[in-house]
C-alpha cells in the first residue's frame, strides 16, 4: 500500500484509515523507531511536539494525529521534561496506564496529558488531549546480548529518548467552531502584520460621480441661463 505526501506529511489513499491499537504503536511503532529497526509504515513524522500548539500541528485540526517526538529537558540539570508551548503547556492527568502485549509483557506505558492555556498554574484548561506513549521495558529476546551490562545501558538510554505522540481534540458540541475561529485569529497575530482586504463602496462612489454630473449639468444650466439673458440685455 503507497502513501501520499501533502505538506511533509505521509496521507493514505482515500479509503484506508491509520487506526493502530495501543499495543502496536508500543510494540510495532516506538520501539522500532527506539531501536532502528523498519517501521511497518513510514506513516508517522518526527517533530519536536512543544515546538507547535497543539491547532498549529501538521495535518487537519479534526483529526488524530501522531507524531515521534525526543524528549526535551526542561532545565539542564534534572529529569524533568518541557511540557511548555506558545500559548500554553501539556498537563498530566490522571495515572499512567501499562501497555501490555499478548504475552502480558509490559513494555510501555500511556500518560494522558490536557493543553492548557497561559500560564502554570492558573491556566485555562482546554479540550485538546494527548496520549504520550514511553517504552519502559525491552525483552532480552529482541536483543543477542541484551544481558551484558554495557548494551543494557545503551538500550535503556535509546529507549527513554523517544516517545510517541498521540494528539487529538476531544469531542463537545461546540468546540470546534471556538477552537476553528481561535486558531484563525492566533495564526493571524504570529504573522505580525496582517493583510486587510481594502473594501470598496462603490454605491458611495456612484453616487458621488451622480452628484458630480448633476452639479456640472446645473453650472451648465446656469451659463446658459445667463448668456442668454446677457444677448437679451444687449
Amino acid at each position: 500500500m503507497s502513501s501520499l505526501r501533502l505538506n511533509g506529511l505521509r496521507k493514505l489513499p482515500p479509503g484506508f484509515r491509520f487506526q493502530p491499537t495501543e499495543e502496536e504503536l508500543v510494540f510495532q511503532y516506538l520501539k522500532c523507531k527506539a531501536f532502528s529497526f523498519p517501521l511497518p509504515a513510514s506513516i508517522i513524522p518526527d517533530l519536536n511536539i512543544c515546538n507547535f500548539d497543539p491547532w498549529d500541528l501538521p495535518g487537519e485540526l479534526g483529526e488524530e494525529r501522531y507524531f515521534f517526538s525526543m524528549k526535551e529537558a526542561k532545565y539542564k540539570i534534572g529529569n524533568r521534561i518541557n511540557r511548555a508551548t506558545a500559548s500554553g503547556y501539556w498537563k498530566a492527568t490522571g495515572s499512567d496506564k501499562q501497555i501490555t502485549s499478548r504475552r502480558n509483557q509490559v513494555a510501555g506505558m500511556r500518560k494522558t496529558l490536557v493543553f492548557h492555556m497561559g500560564k502554570p498554574p492558573h491556566g485555562s484548561r482546554t479540550d485538546w488531549i494527548m496520549h504520550e506513549y514511553r517504552l519502559v521495558n525491552v525483552p532480552n529476546n529482541d536483543f543477542n546480548s541484551a544481558n551484558s551490562p554495557m548494551m543494557q545501558n545503551y538500550l535503556n538510554h535509546e529507549m527513554e529518548k523517544w516517545v510517541l505522540c498521540h494528539v487529538f481534540l476531544k469531542k463537545t458540541s461546540n468546540n470546534h467552531e471556538i477552537m476553528q475561529s481561535f486558531c484563525n485569529k492566533n495564526r493571524n497575530e504570529a504573522l505580525g502584520h496582517r493583510m486587510e482586504p481594502k473594501l470598496y463602496n462603490f454605491m458611495r462612489e456612484k453616487d458621488a460621480e451622480s452628484s458630480s454630473s448633476s452639479s456640472a449639468s446645473s453650472r451648465s444650466d446656469i451659463t446658459e441661463v445667463s448668456s442668454s439673458a446677457c444677448s437679451r440685455q444687449y
